[in-house]
């Protein structure tokens, strides 16, 4: 199996000049109300509750609480699970659970080509702006294409939680090839701590016993991102 390939040249950060255009458009307009933002600075420059509020056609706590309730769900909920849960009524229920579907299909992750930790960040870069930590993994088939991209855990990253059997049970059914990880740090350092190392290192091992091929472990925050593999760690 193939390893990653990688740019001699490449720093850790997910730029390009377009990009950073993006980024510019957004700071000089965070301050529009969503629906304004989305036509001044185009679709990258929302935020998740931002996006929500536009398609809700209300800012404030419906959008809010809504982001919360699909932060916390690992699948798409059904119309009576969203709409009893965030009161946002079953009309409204129905068009974002039509909008999660619509897009999980037409540009969900599956079969995308993961030939560098970038192509990983751009997968998982949504979660970057969470105030609490989100482990992921991301299975992958013999040619590196995604499989799936799941949501481990929610919360403090730490070896009891991020439990070898939780990381590798969704890759295992996928009948995955190989594996990368990755969780956000909140406070924007990429520095990886000793806690990481150790996941890290225990997460190996089991993908190694279980046939896996690990990948990498992206640590990552809204600007840019730190790779185990490509900083030679692994």
């Amino acid at each position: 199996m193939k390893d990653y390939t990688y740019i001699d040249s490449y720093e850790v950060r997910d730029g390009g000049s377009s990009h950073q255009s993006r980024r510019n458009r957004s700071a000089s307009s965070h301050r529009k109300p969503p629906r304004e933002k989305l036509m001044y600075a185009g679709h990258e420059a929302l935020s998740d509750q931002e996006l929500l509020a536009v398609l809700l056609n209300r800012a404030g706590r419906p959008a809010k609480e809504l982001l919360e309730r699909l932060n916390r769900e690992k699948e798409i909920p059904t119309v009576q699970e969203l709409s009893l849960a965030t009161g946002i009524g079953a009309s409204a229920a129905c068009s974002v659970i039509a909008m999660l579907e619509f897009g999980r299909r037409r540009w969900g992750p599956a079969g995308t080509k993961v030939d560098h930790p970038r192509d990983v960040y751009r997968l998982i870069s949504h979660y970057a702006d969470r105030r609490q930590e989100r482990f992921i993994c991301l299975s992958l088939n013999g040619a590196h294409e995604t499989l799936g991209v799941r949501l481990i855990t929610l919360g403090l990253v730490n070896r009891t939680i991020v439990h070898p059997r939780e990381v590798f049970a969704d890759p295992i059914a996928d009948r995955a090839a190989a594996v990368i990880v990755a969780h956000n740090h909140p406070s924007g350092e990429l520095t990886p701590s000793p806690e990481d190392d150790e996941i890290t290192r225990r997460l190996m091992i089991a993908a190694e016993i279980l046939g896996l091929h690990f990948m990498d472990h992206l640590i990552f925050s809204e600007t840019a991102f730190f790779s185990y593999r490509q900083s030679k760690k692994l």
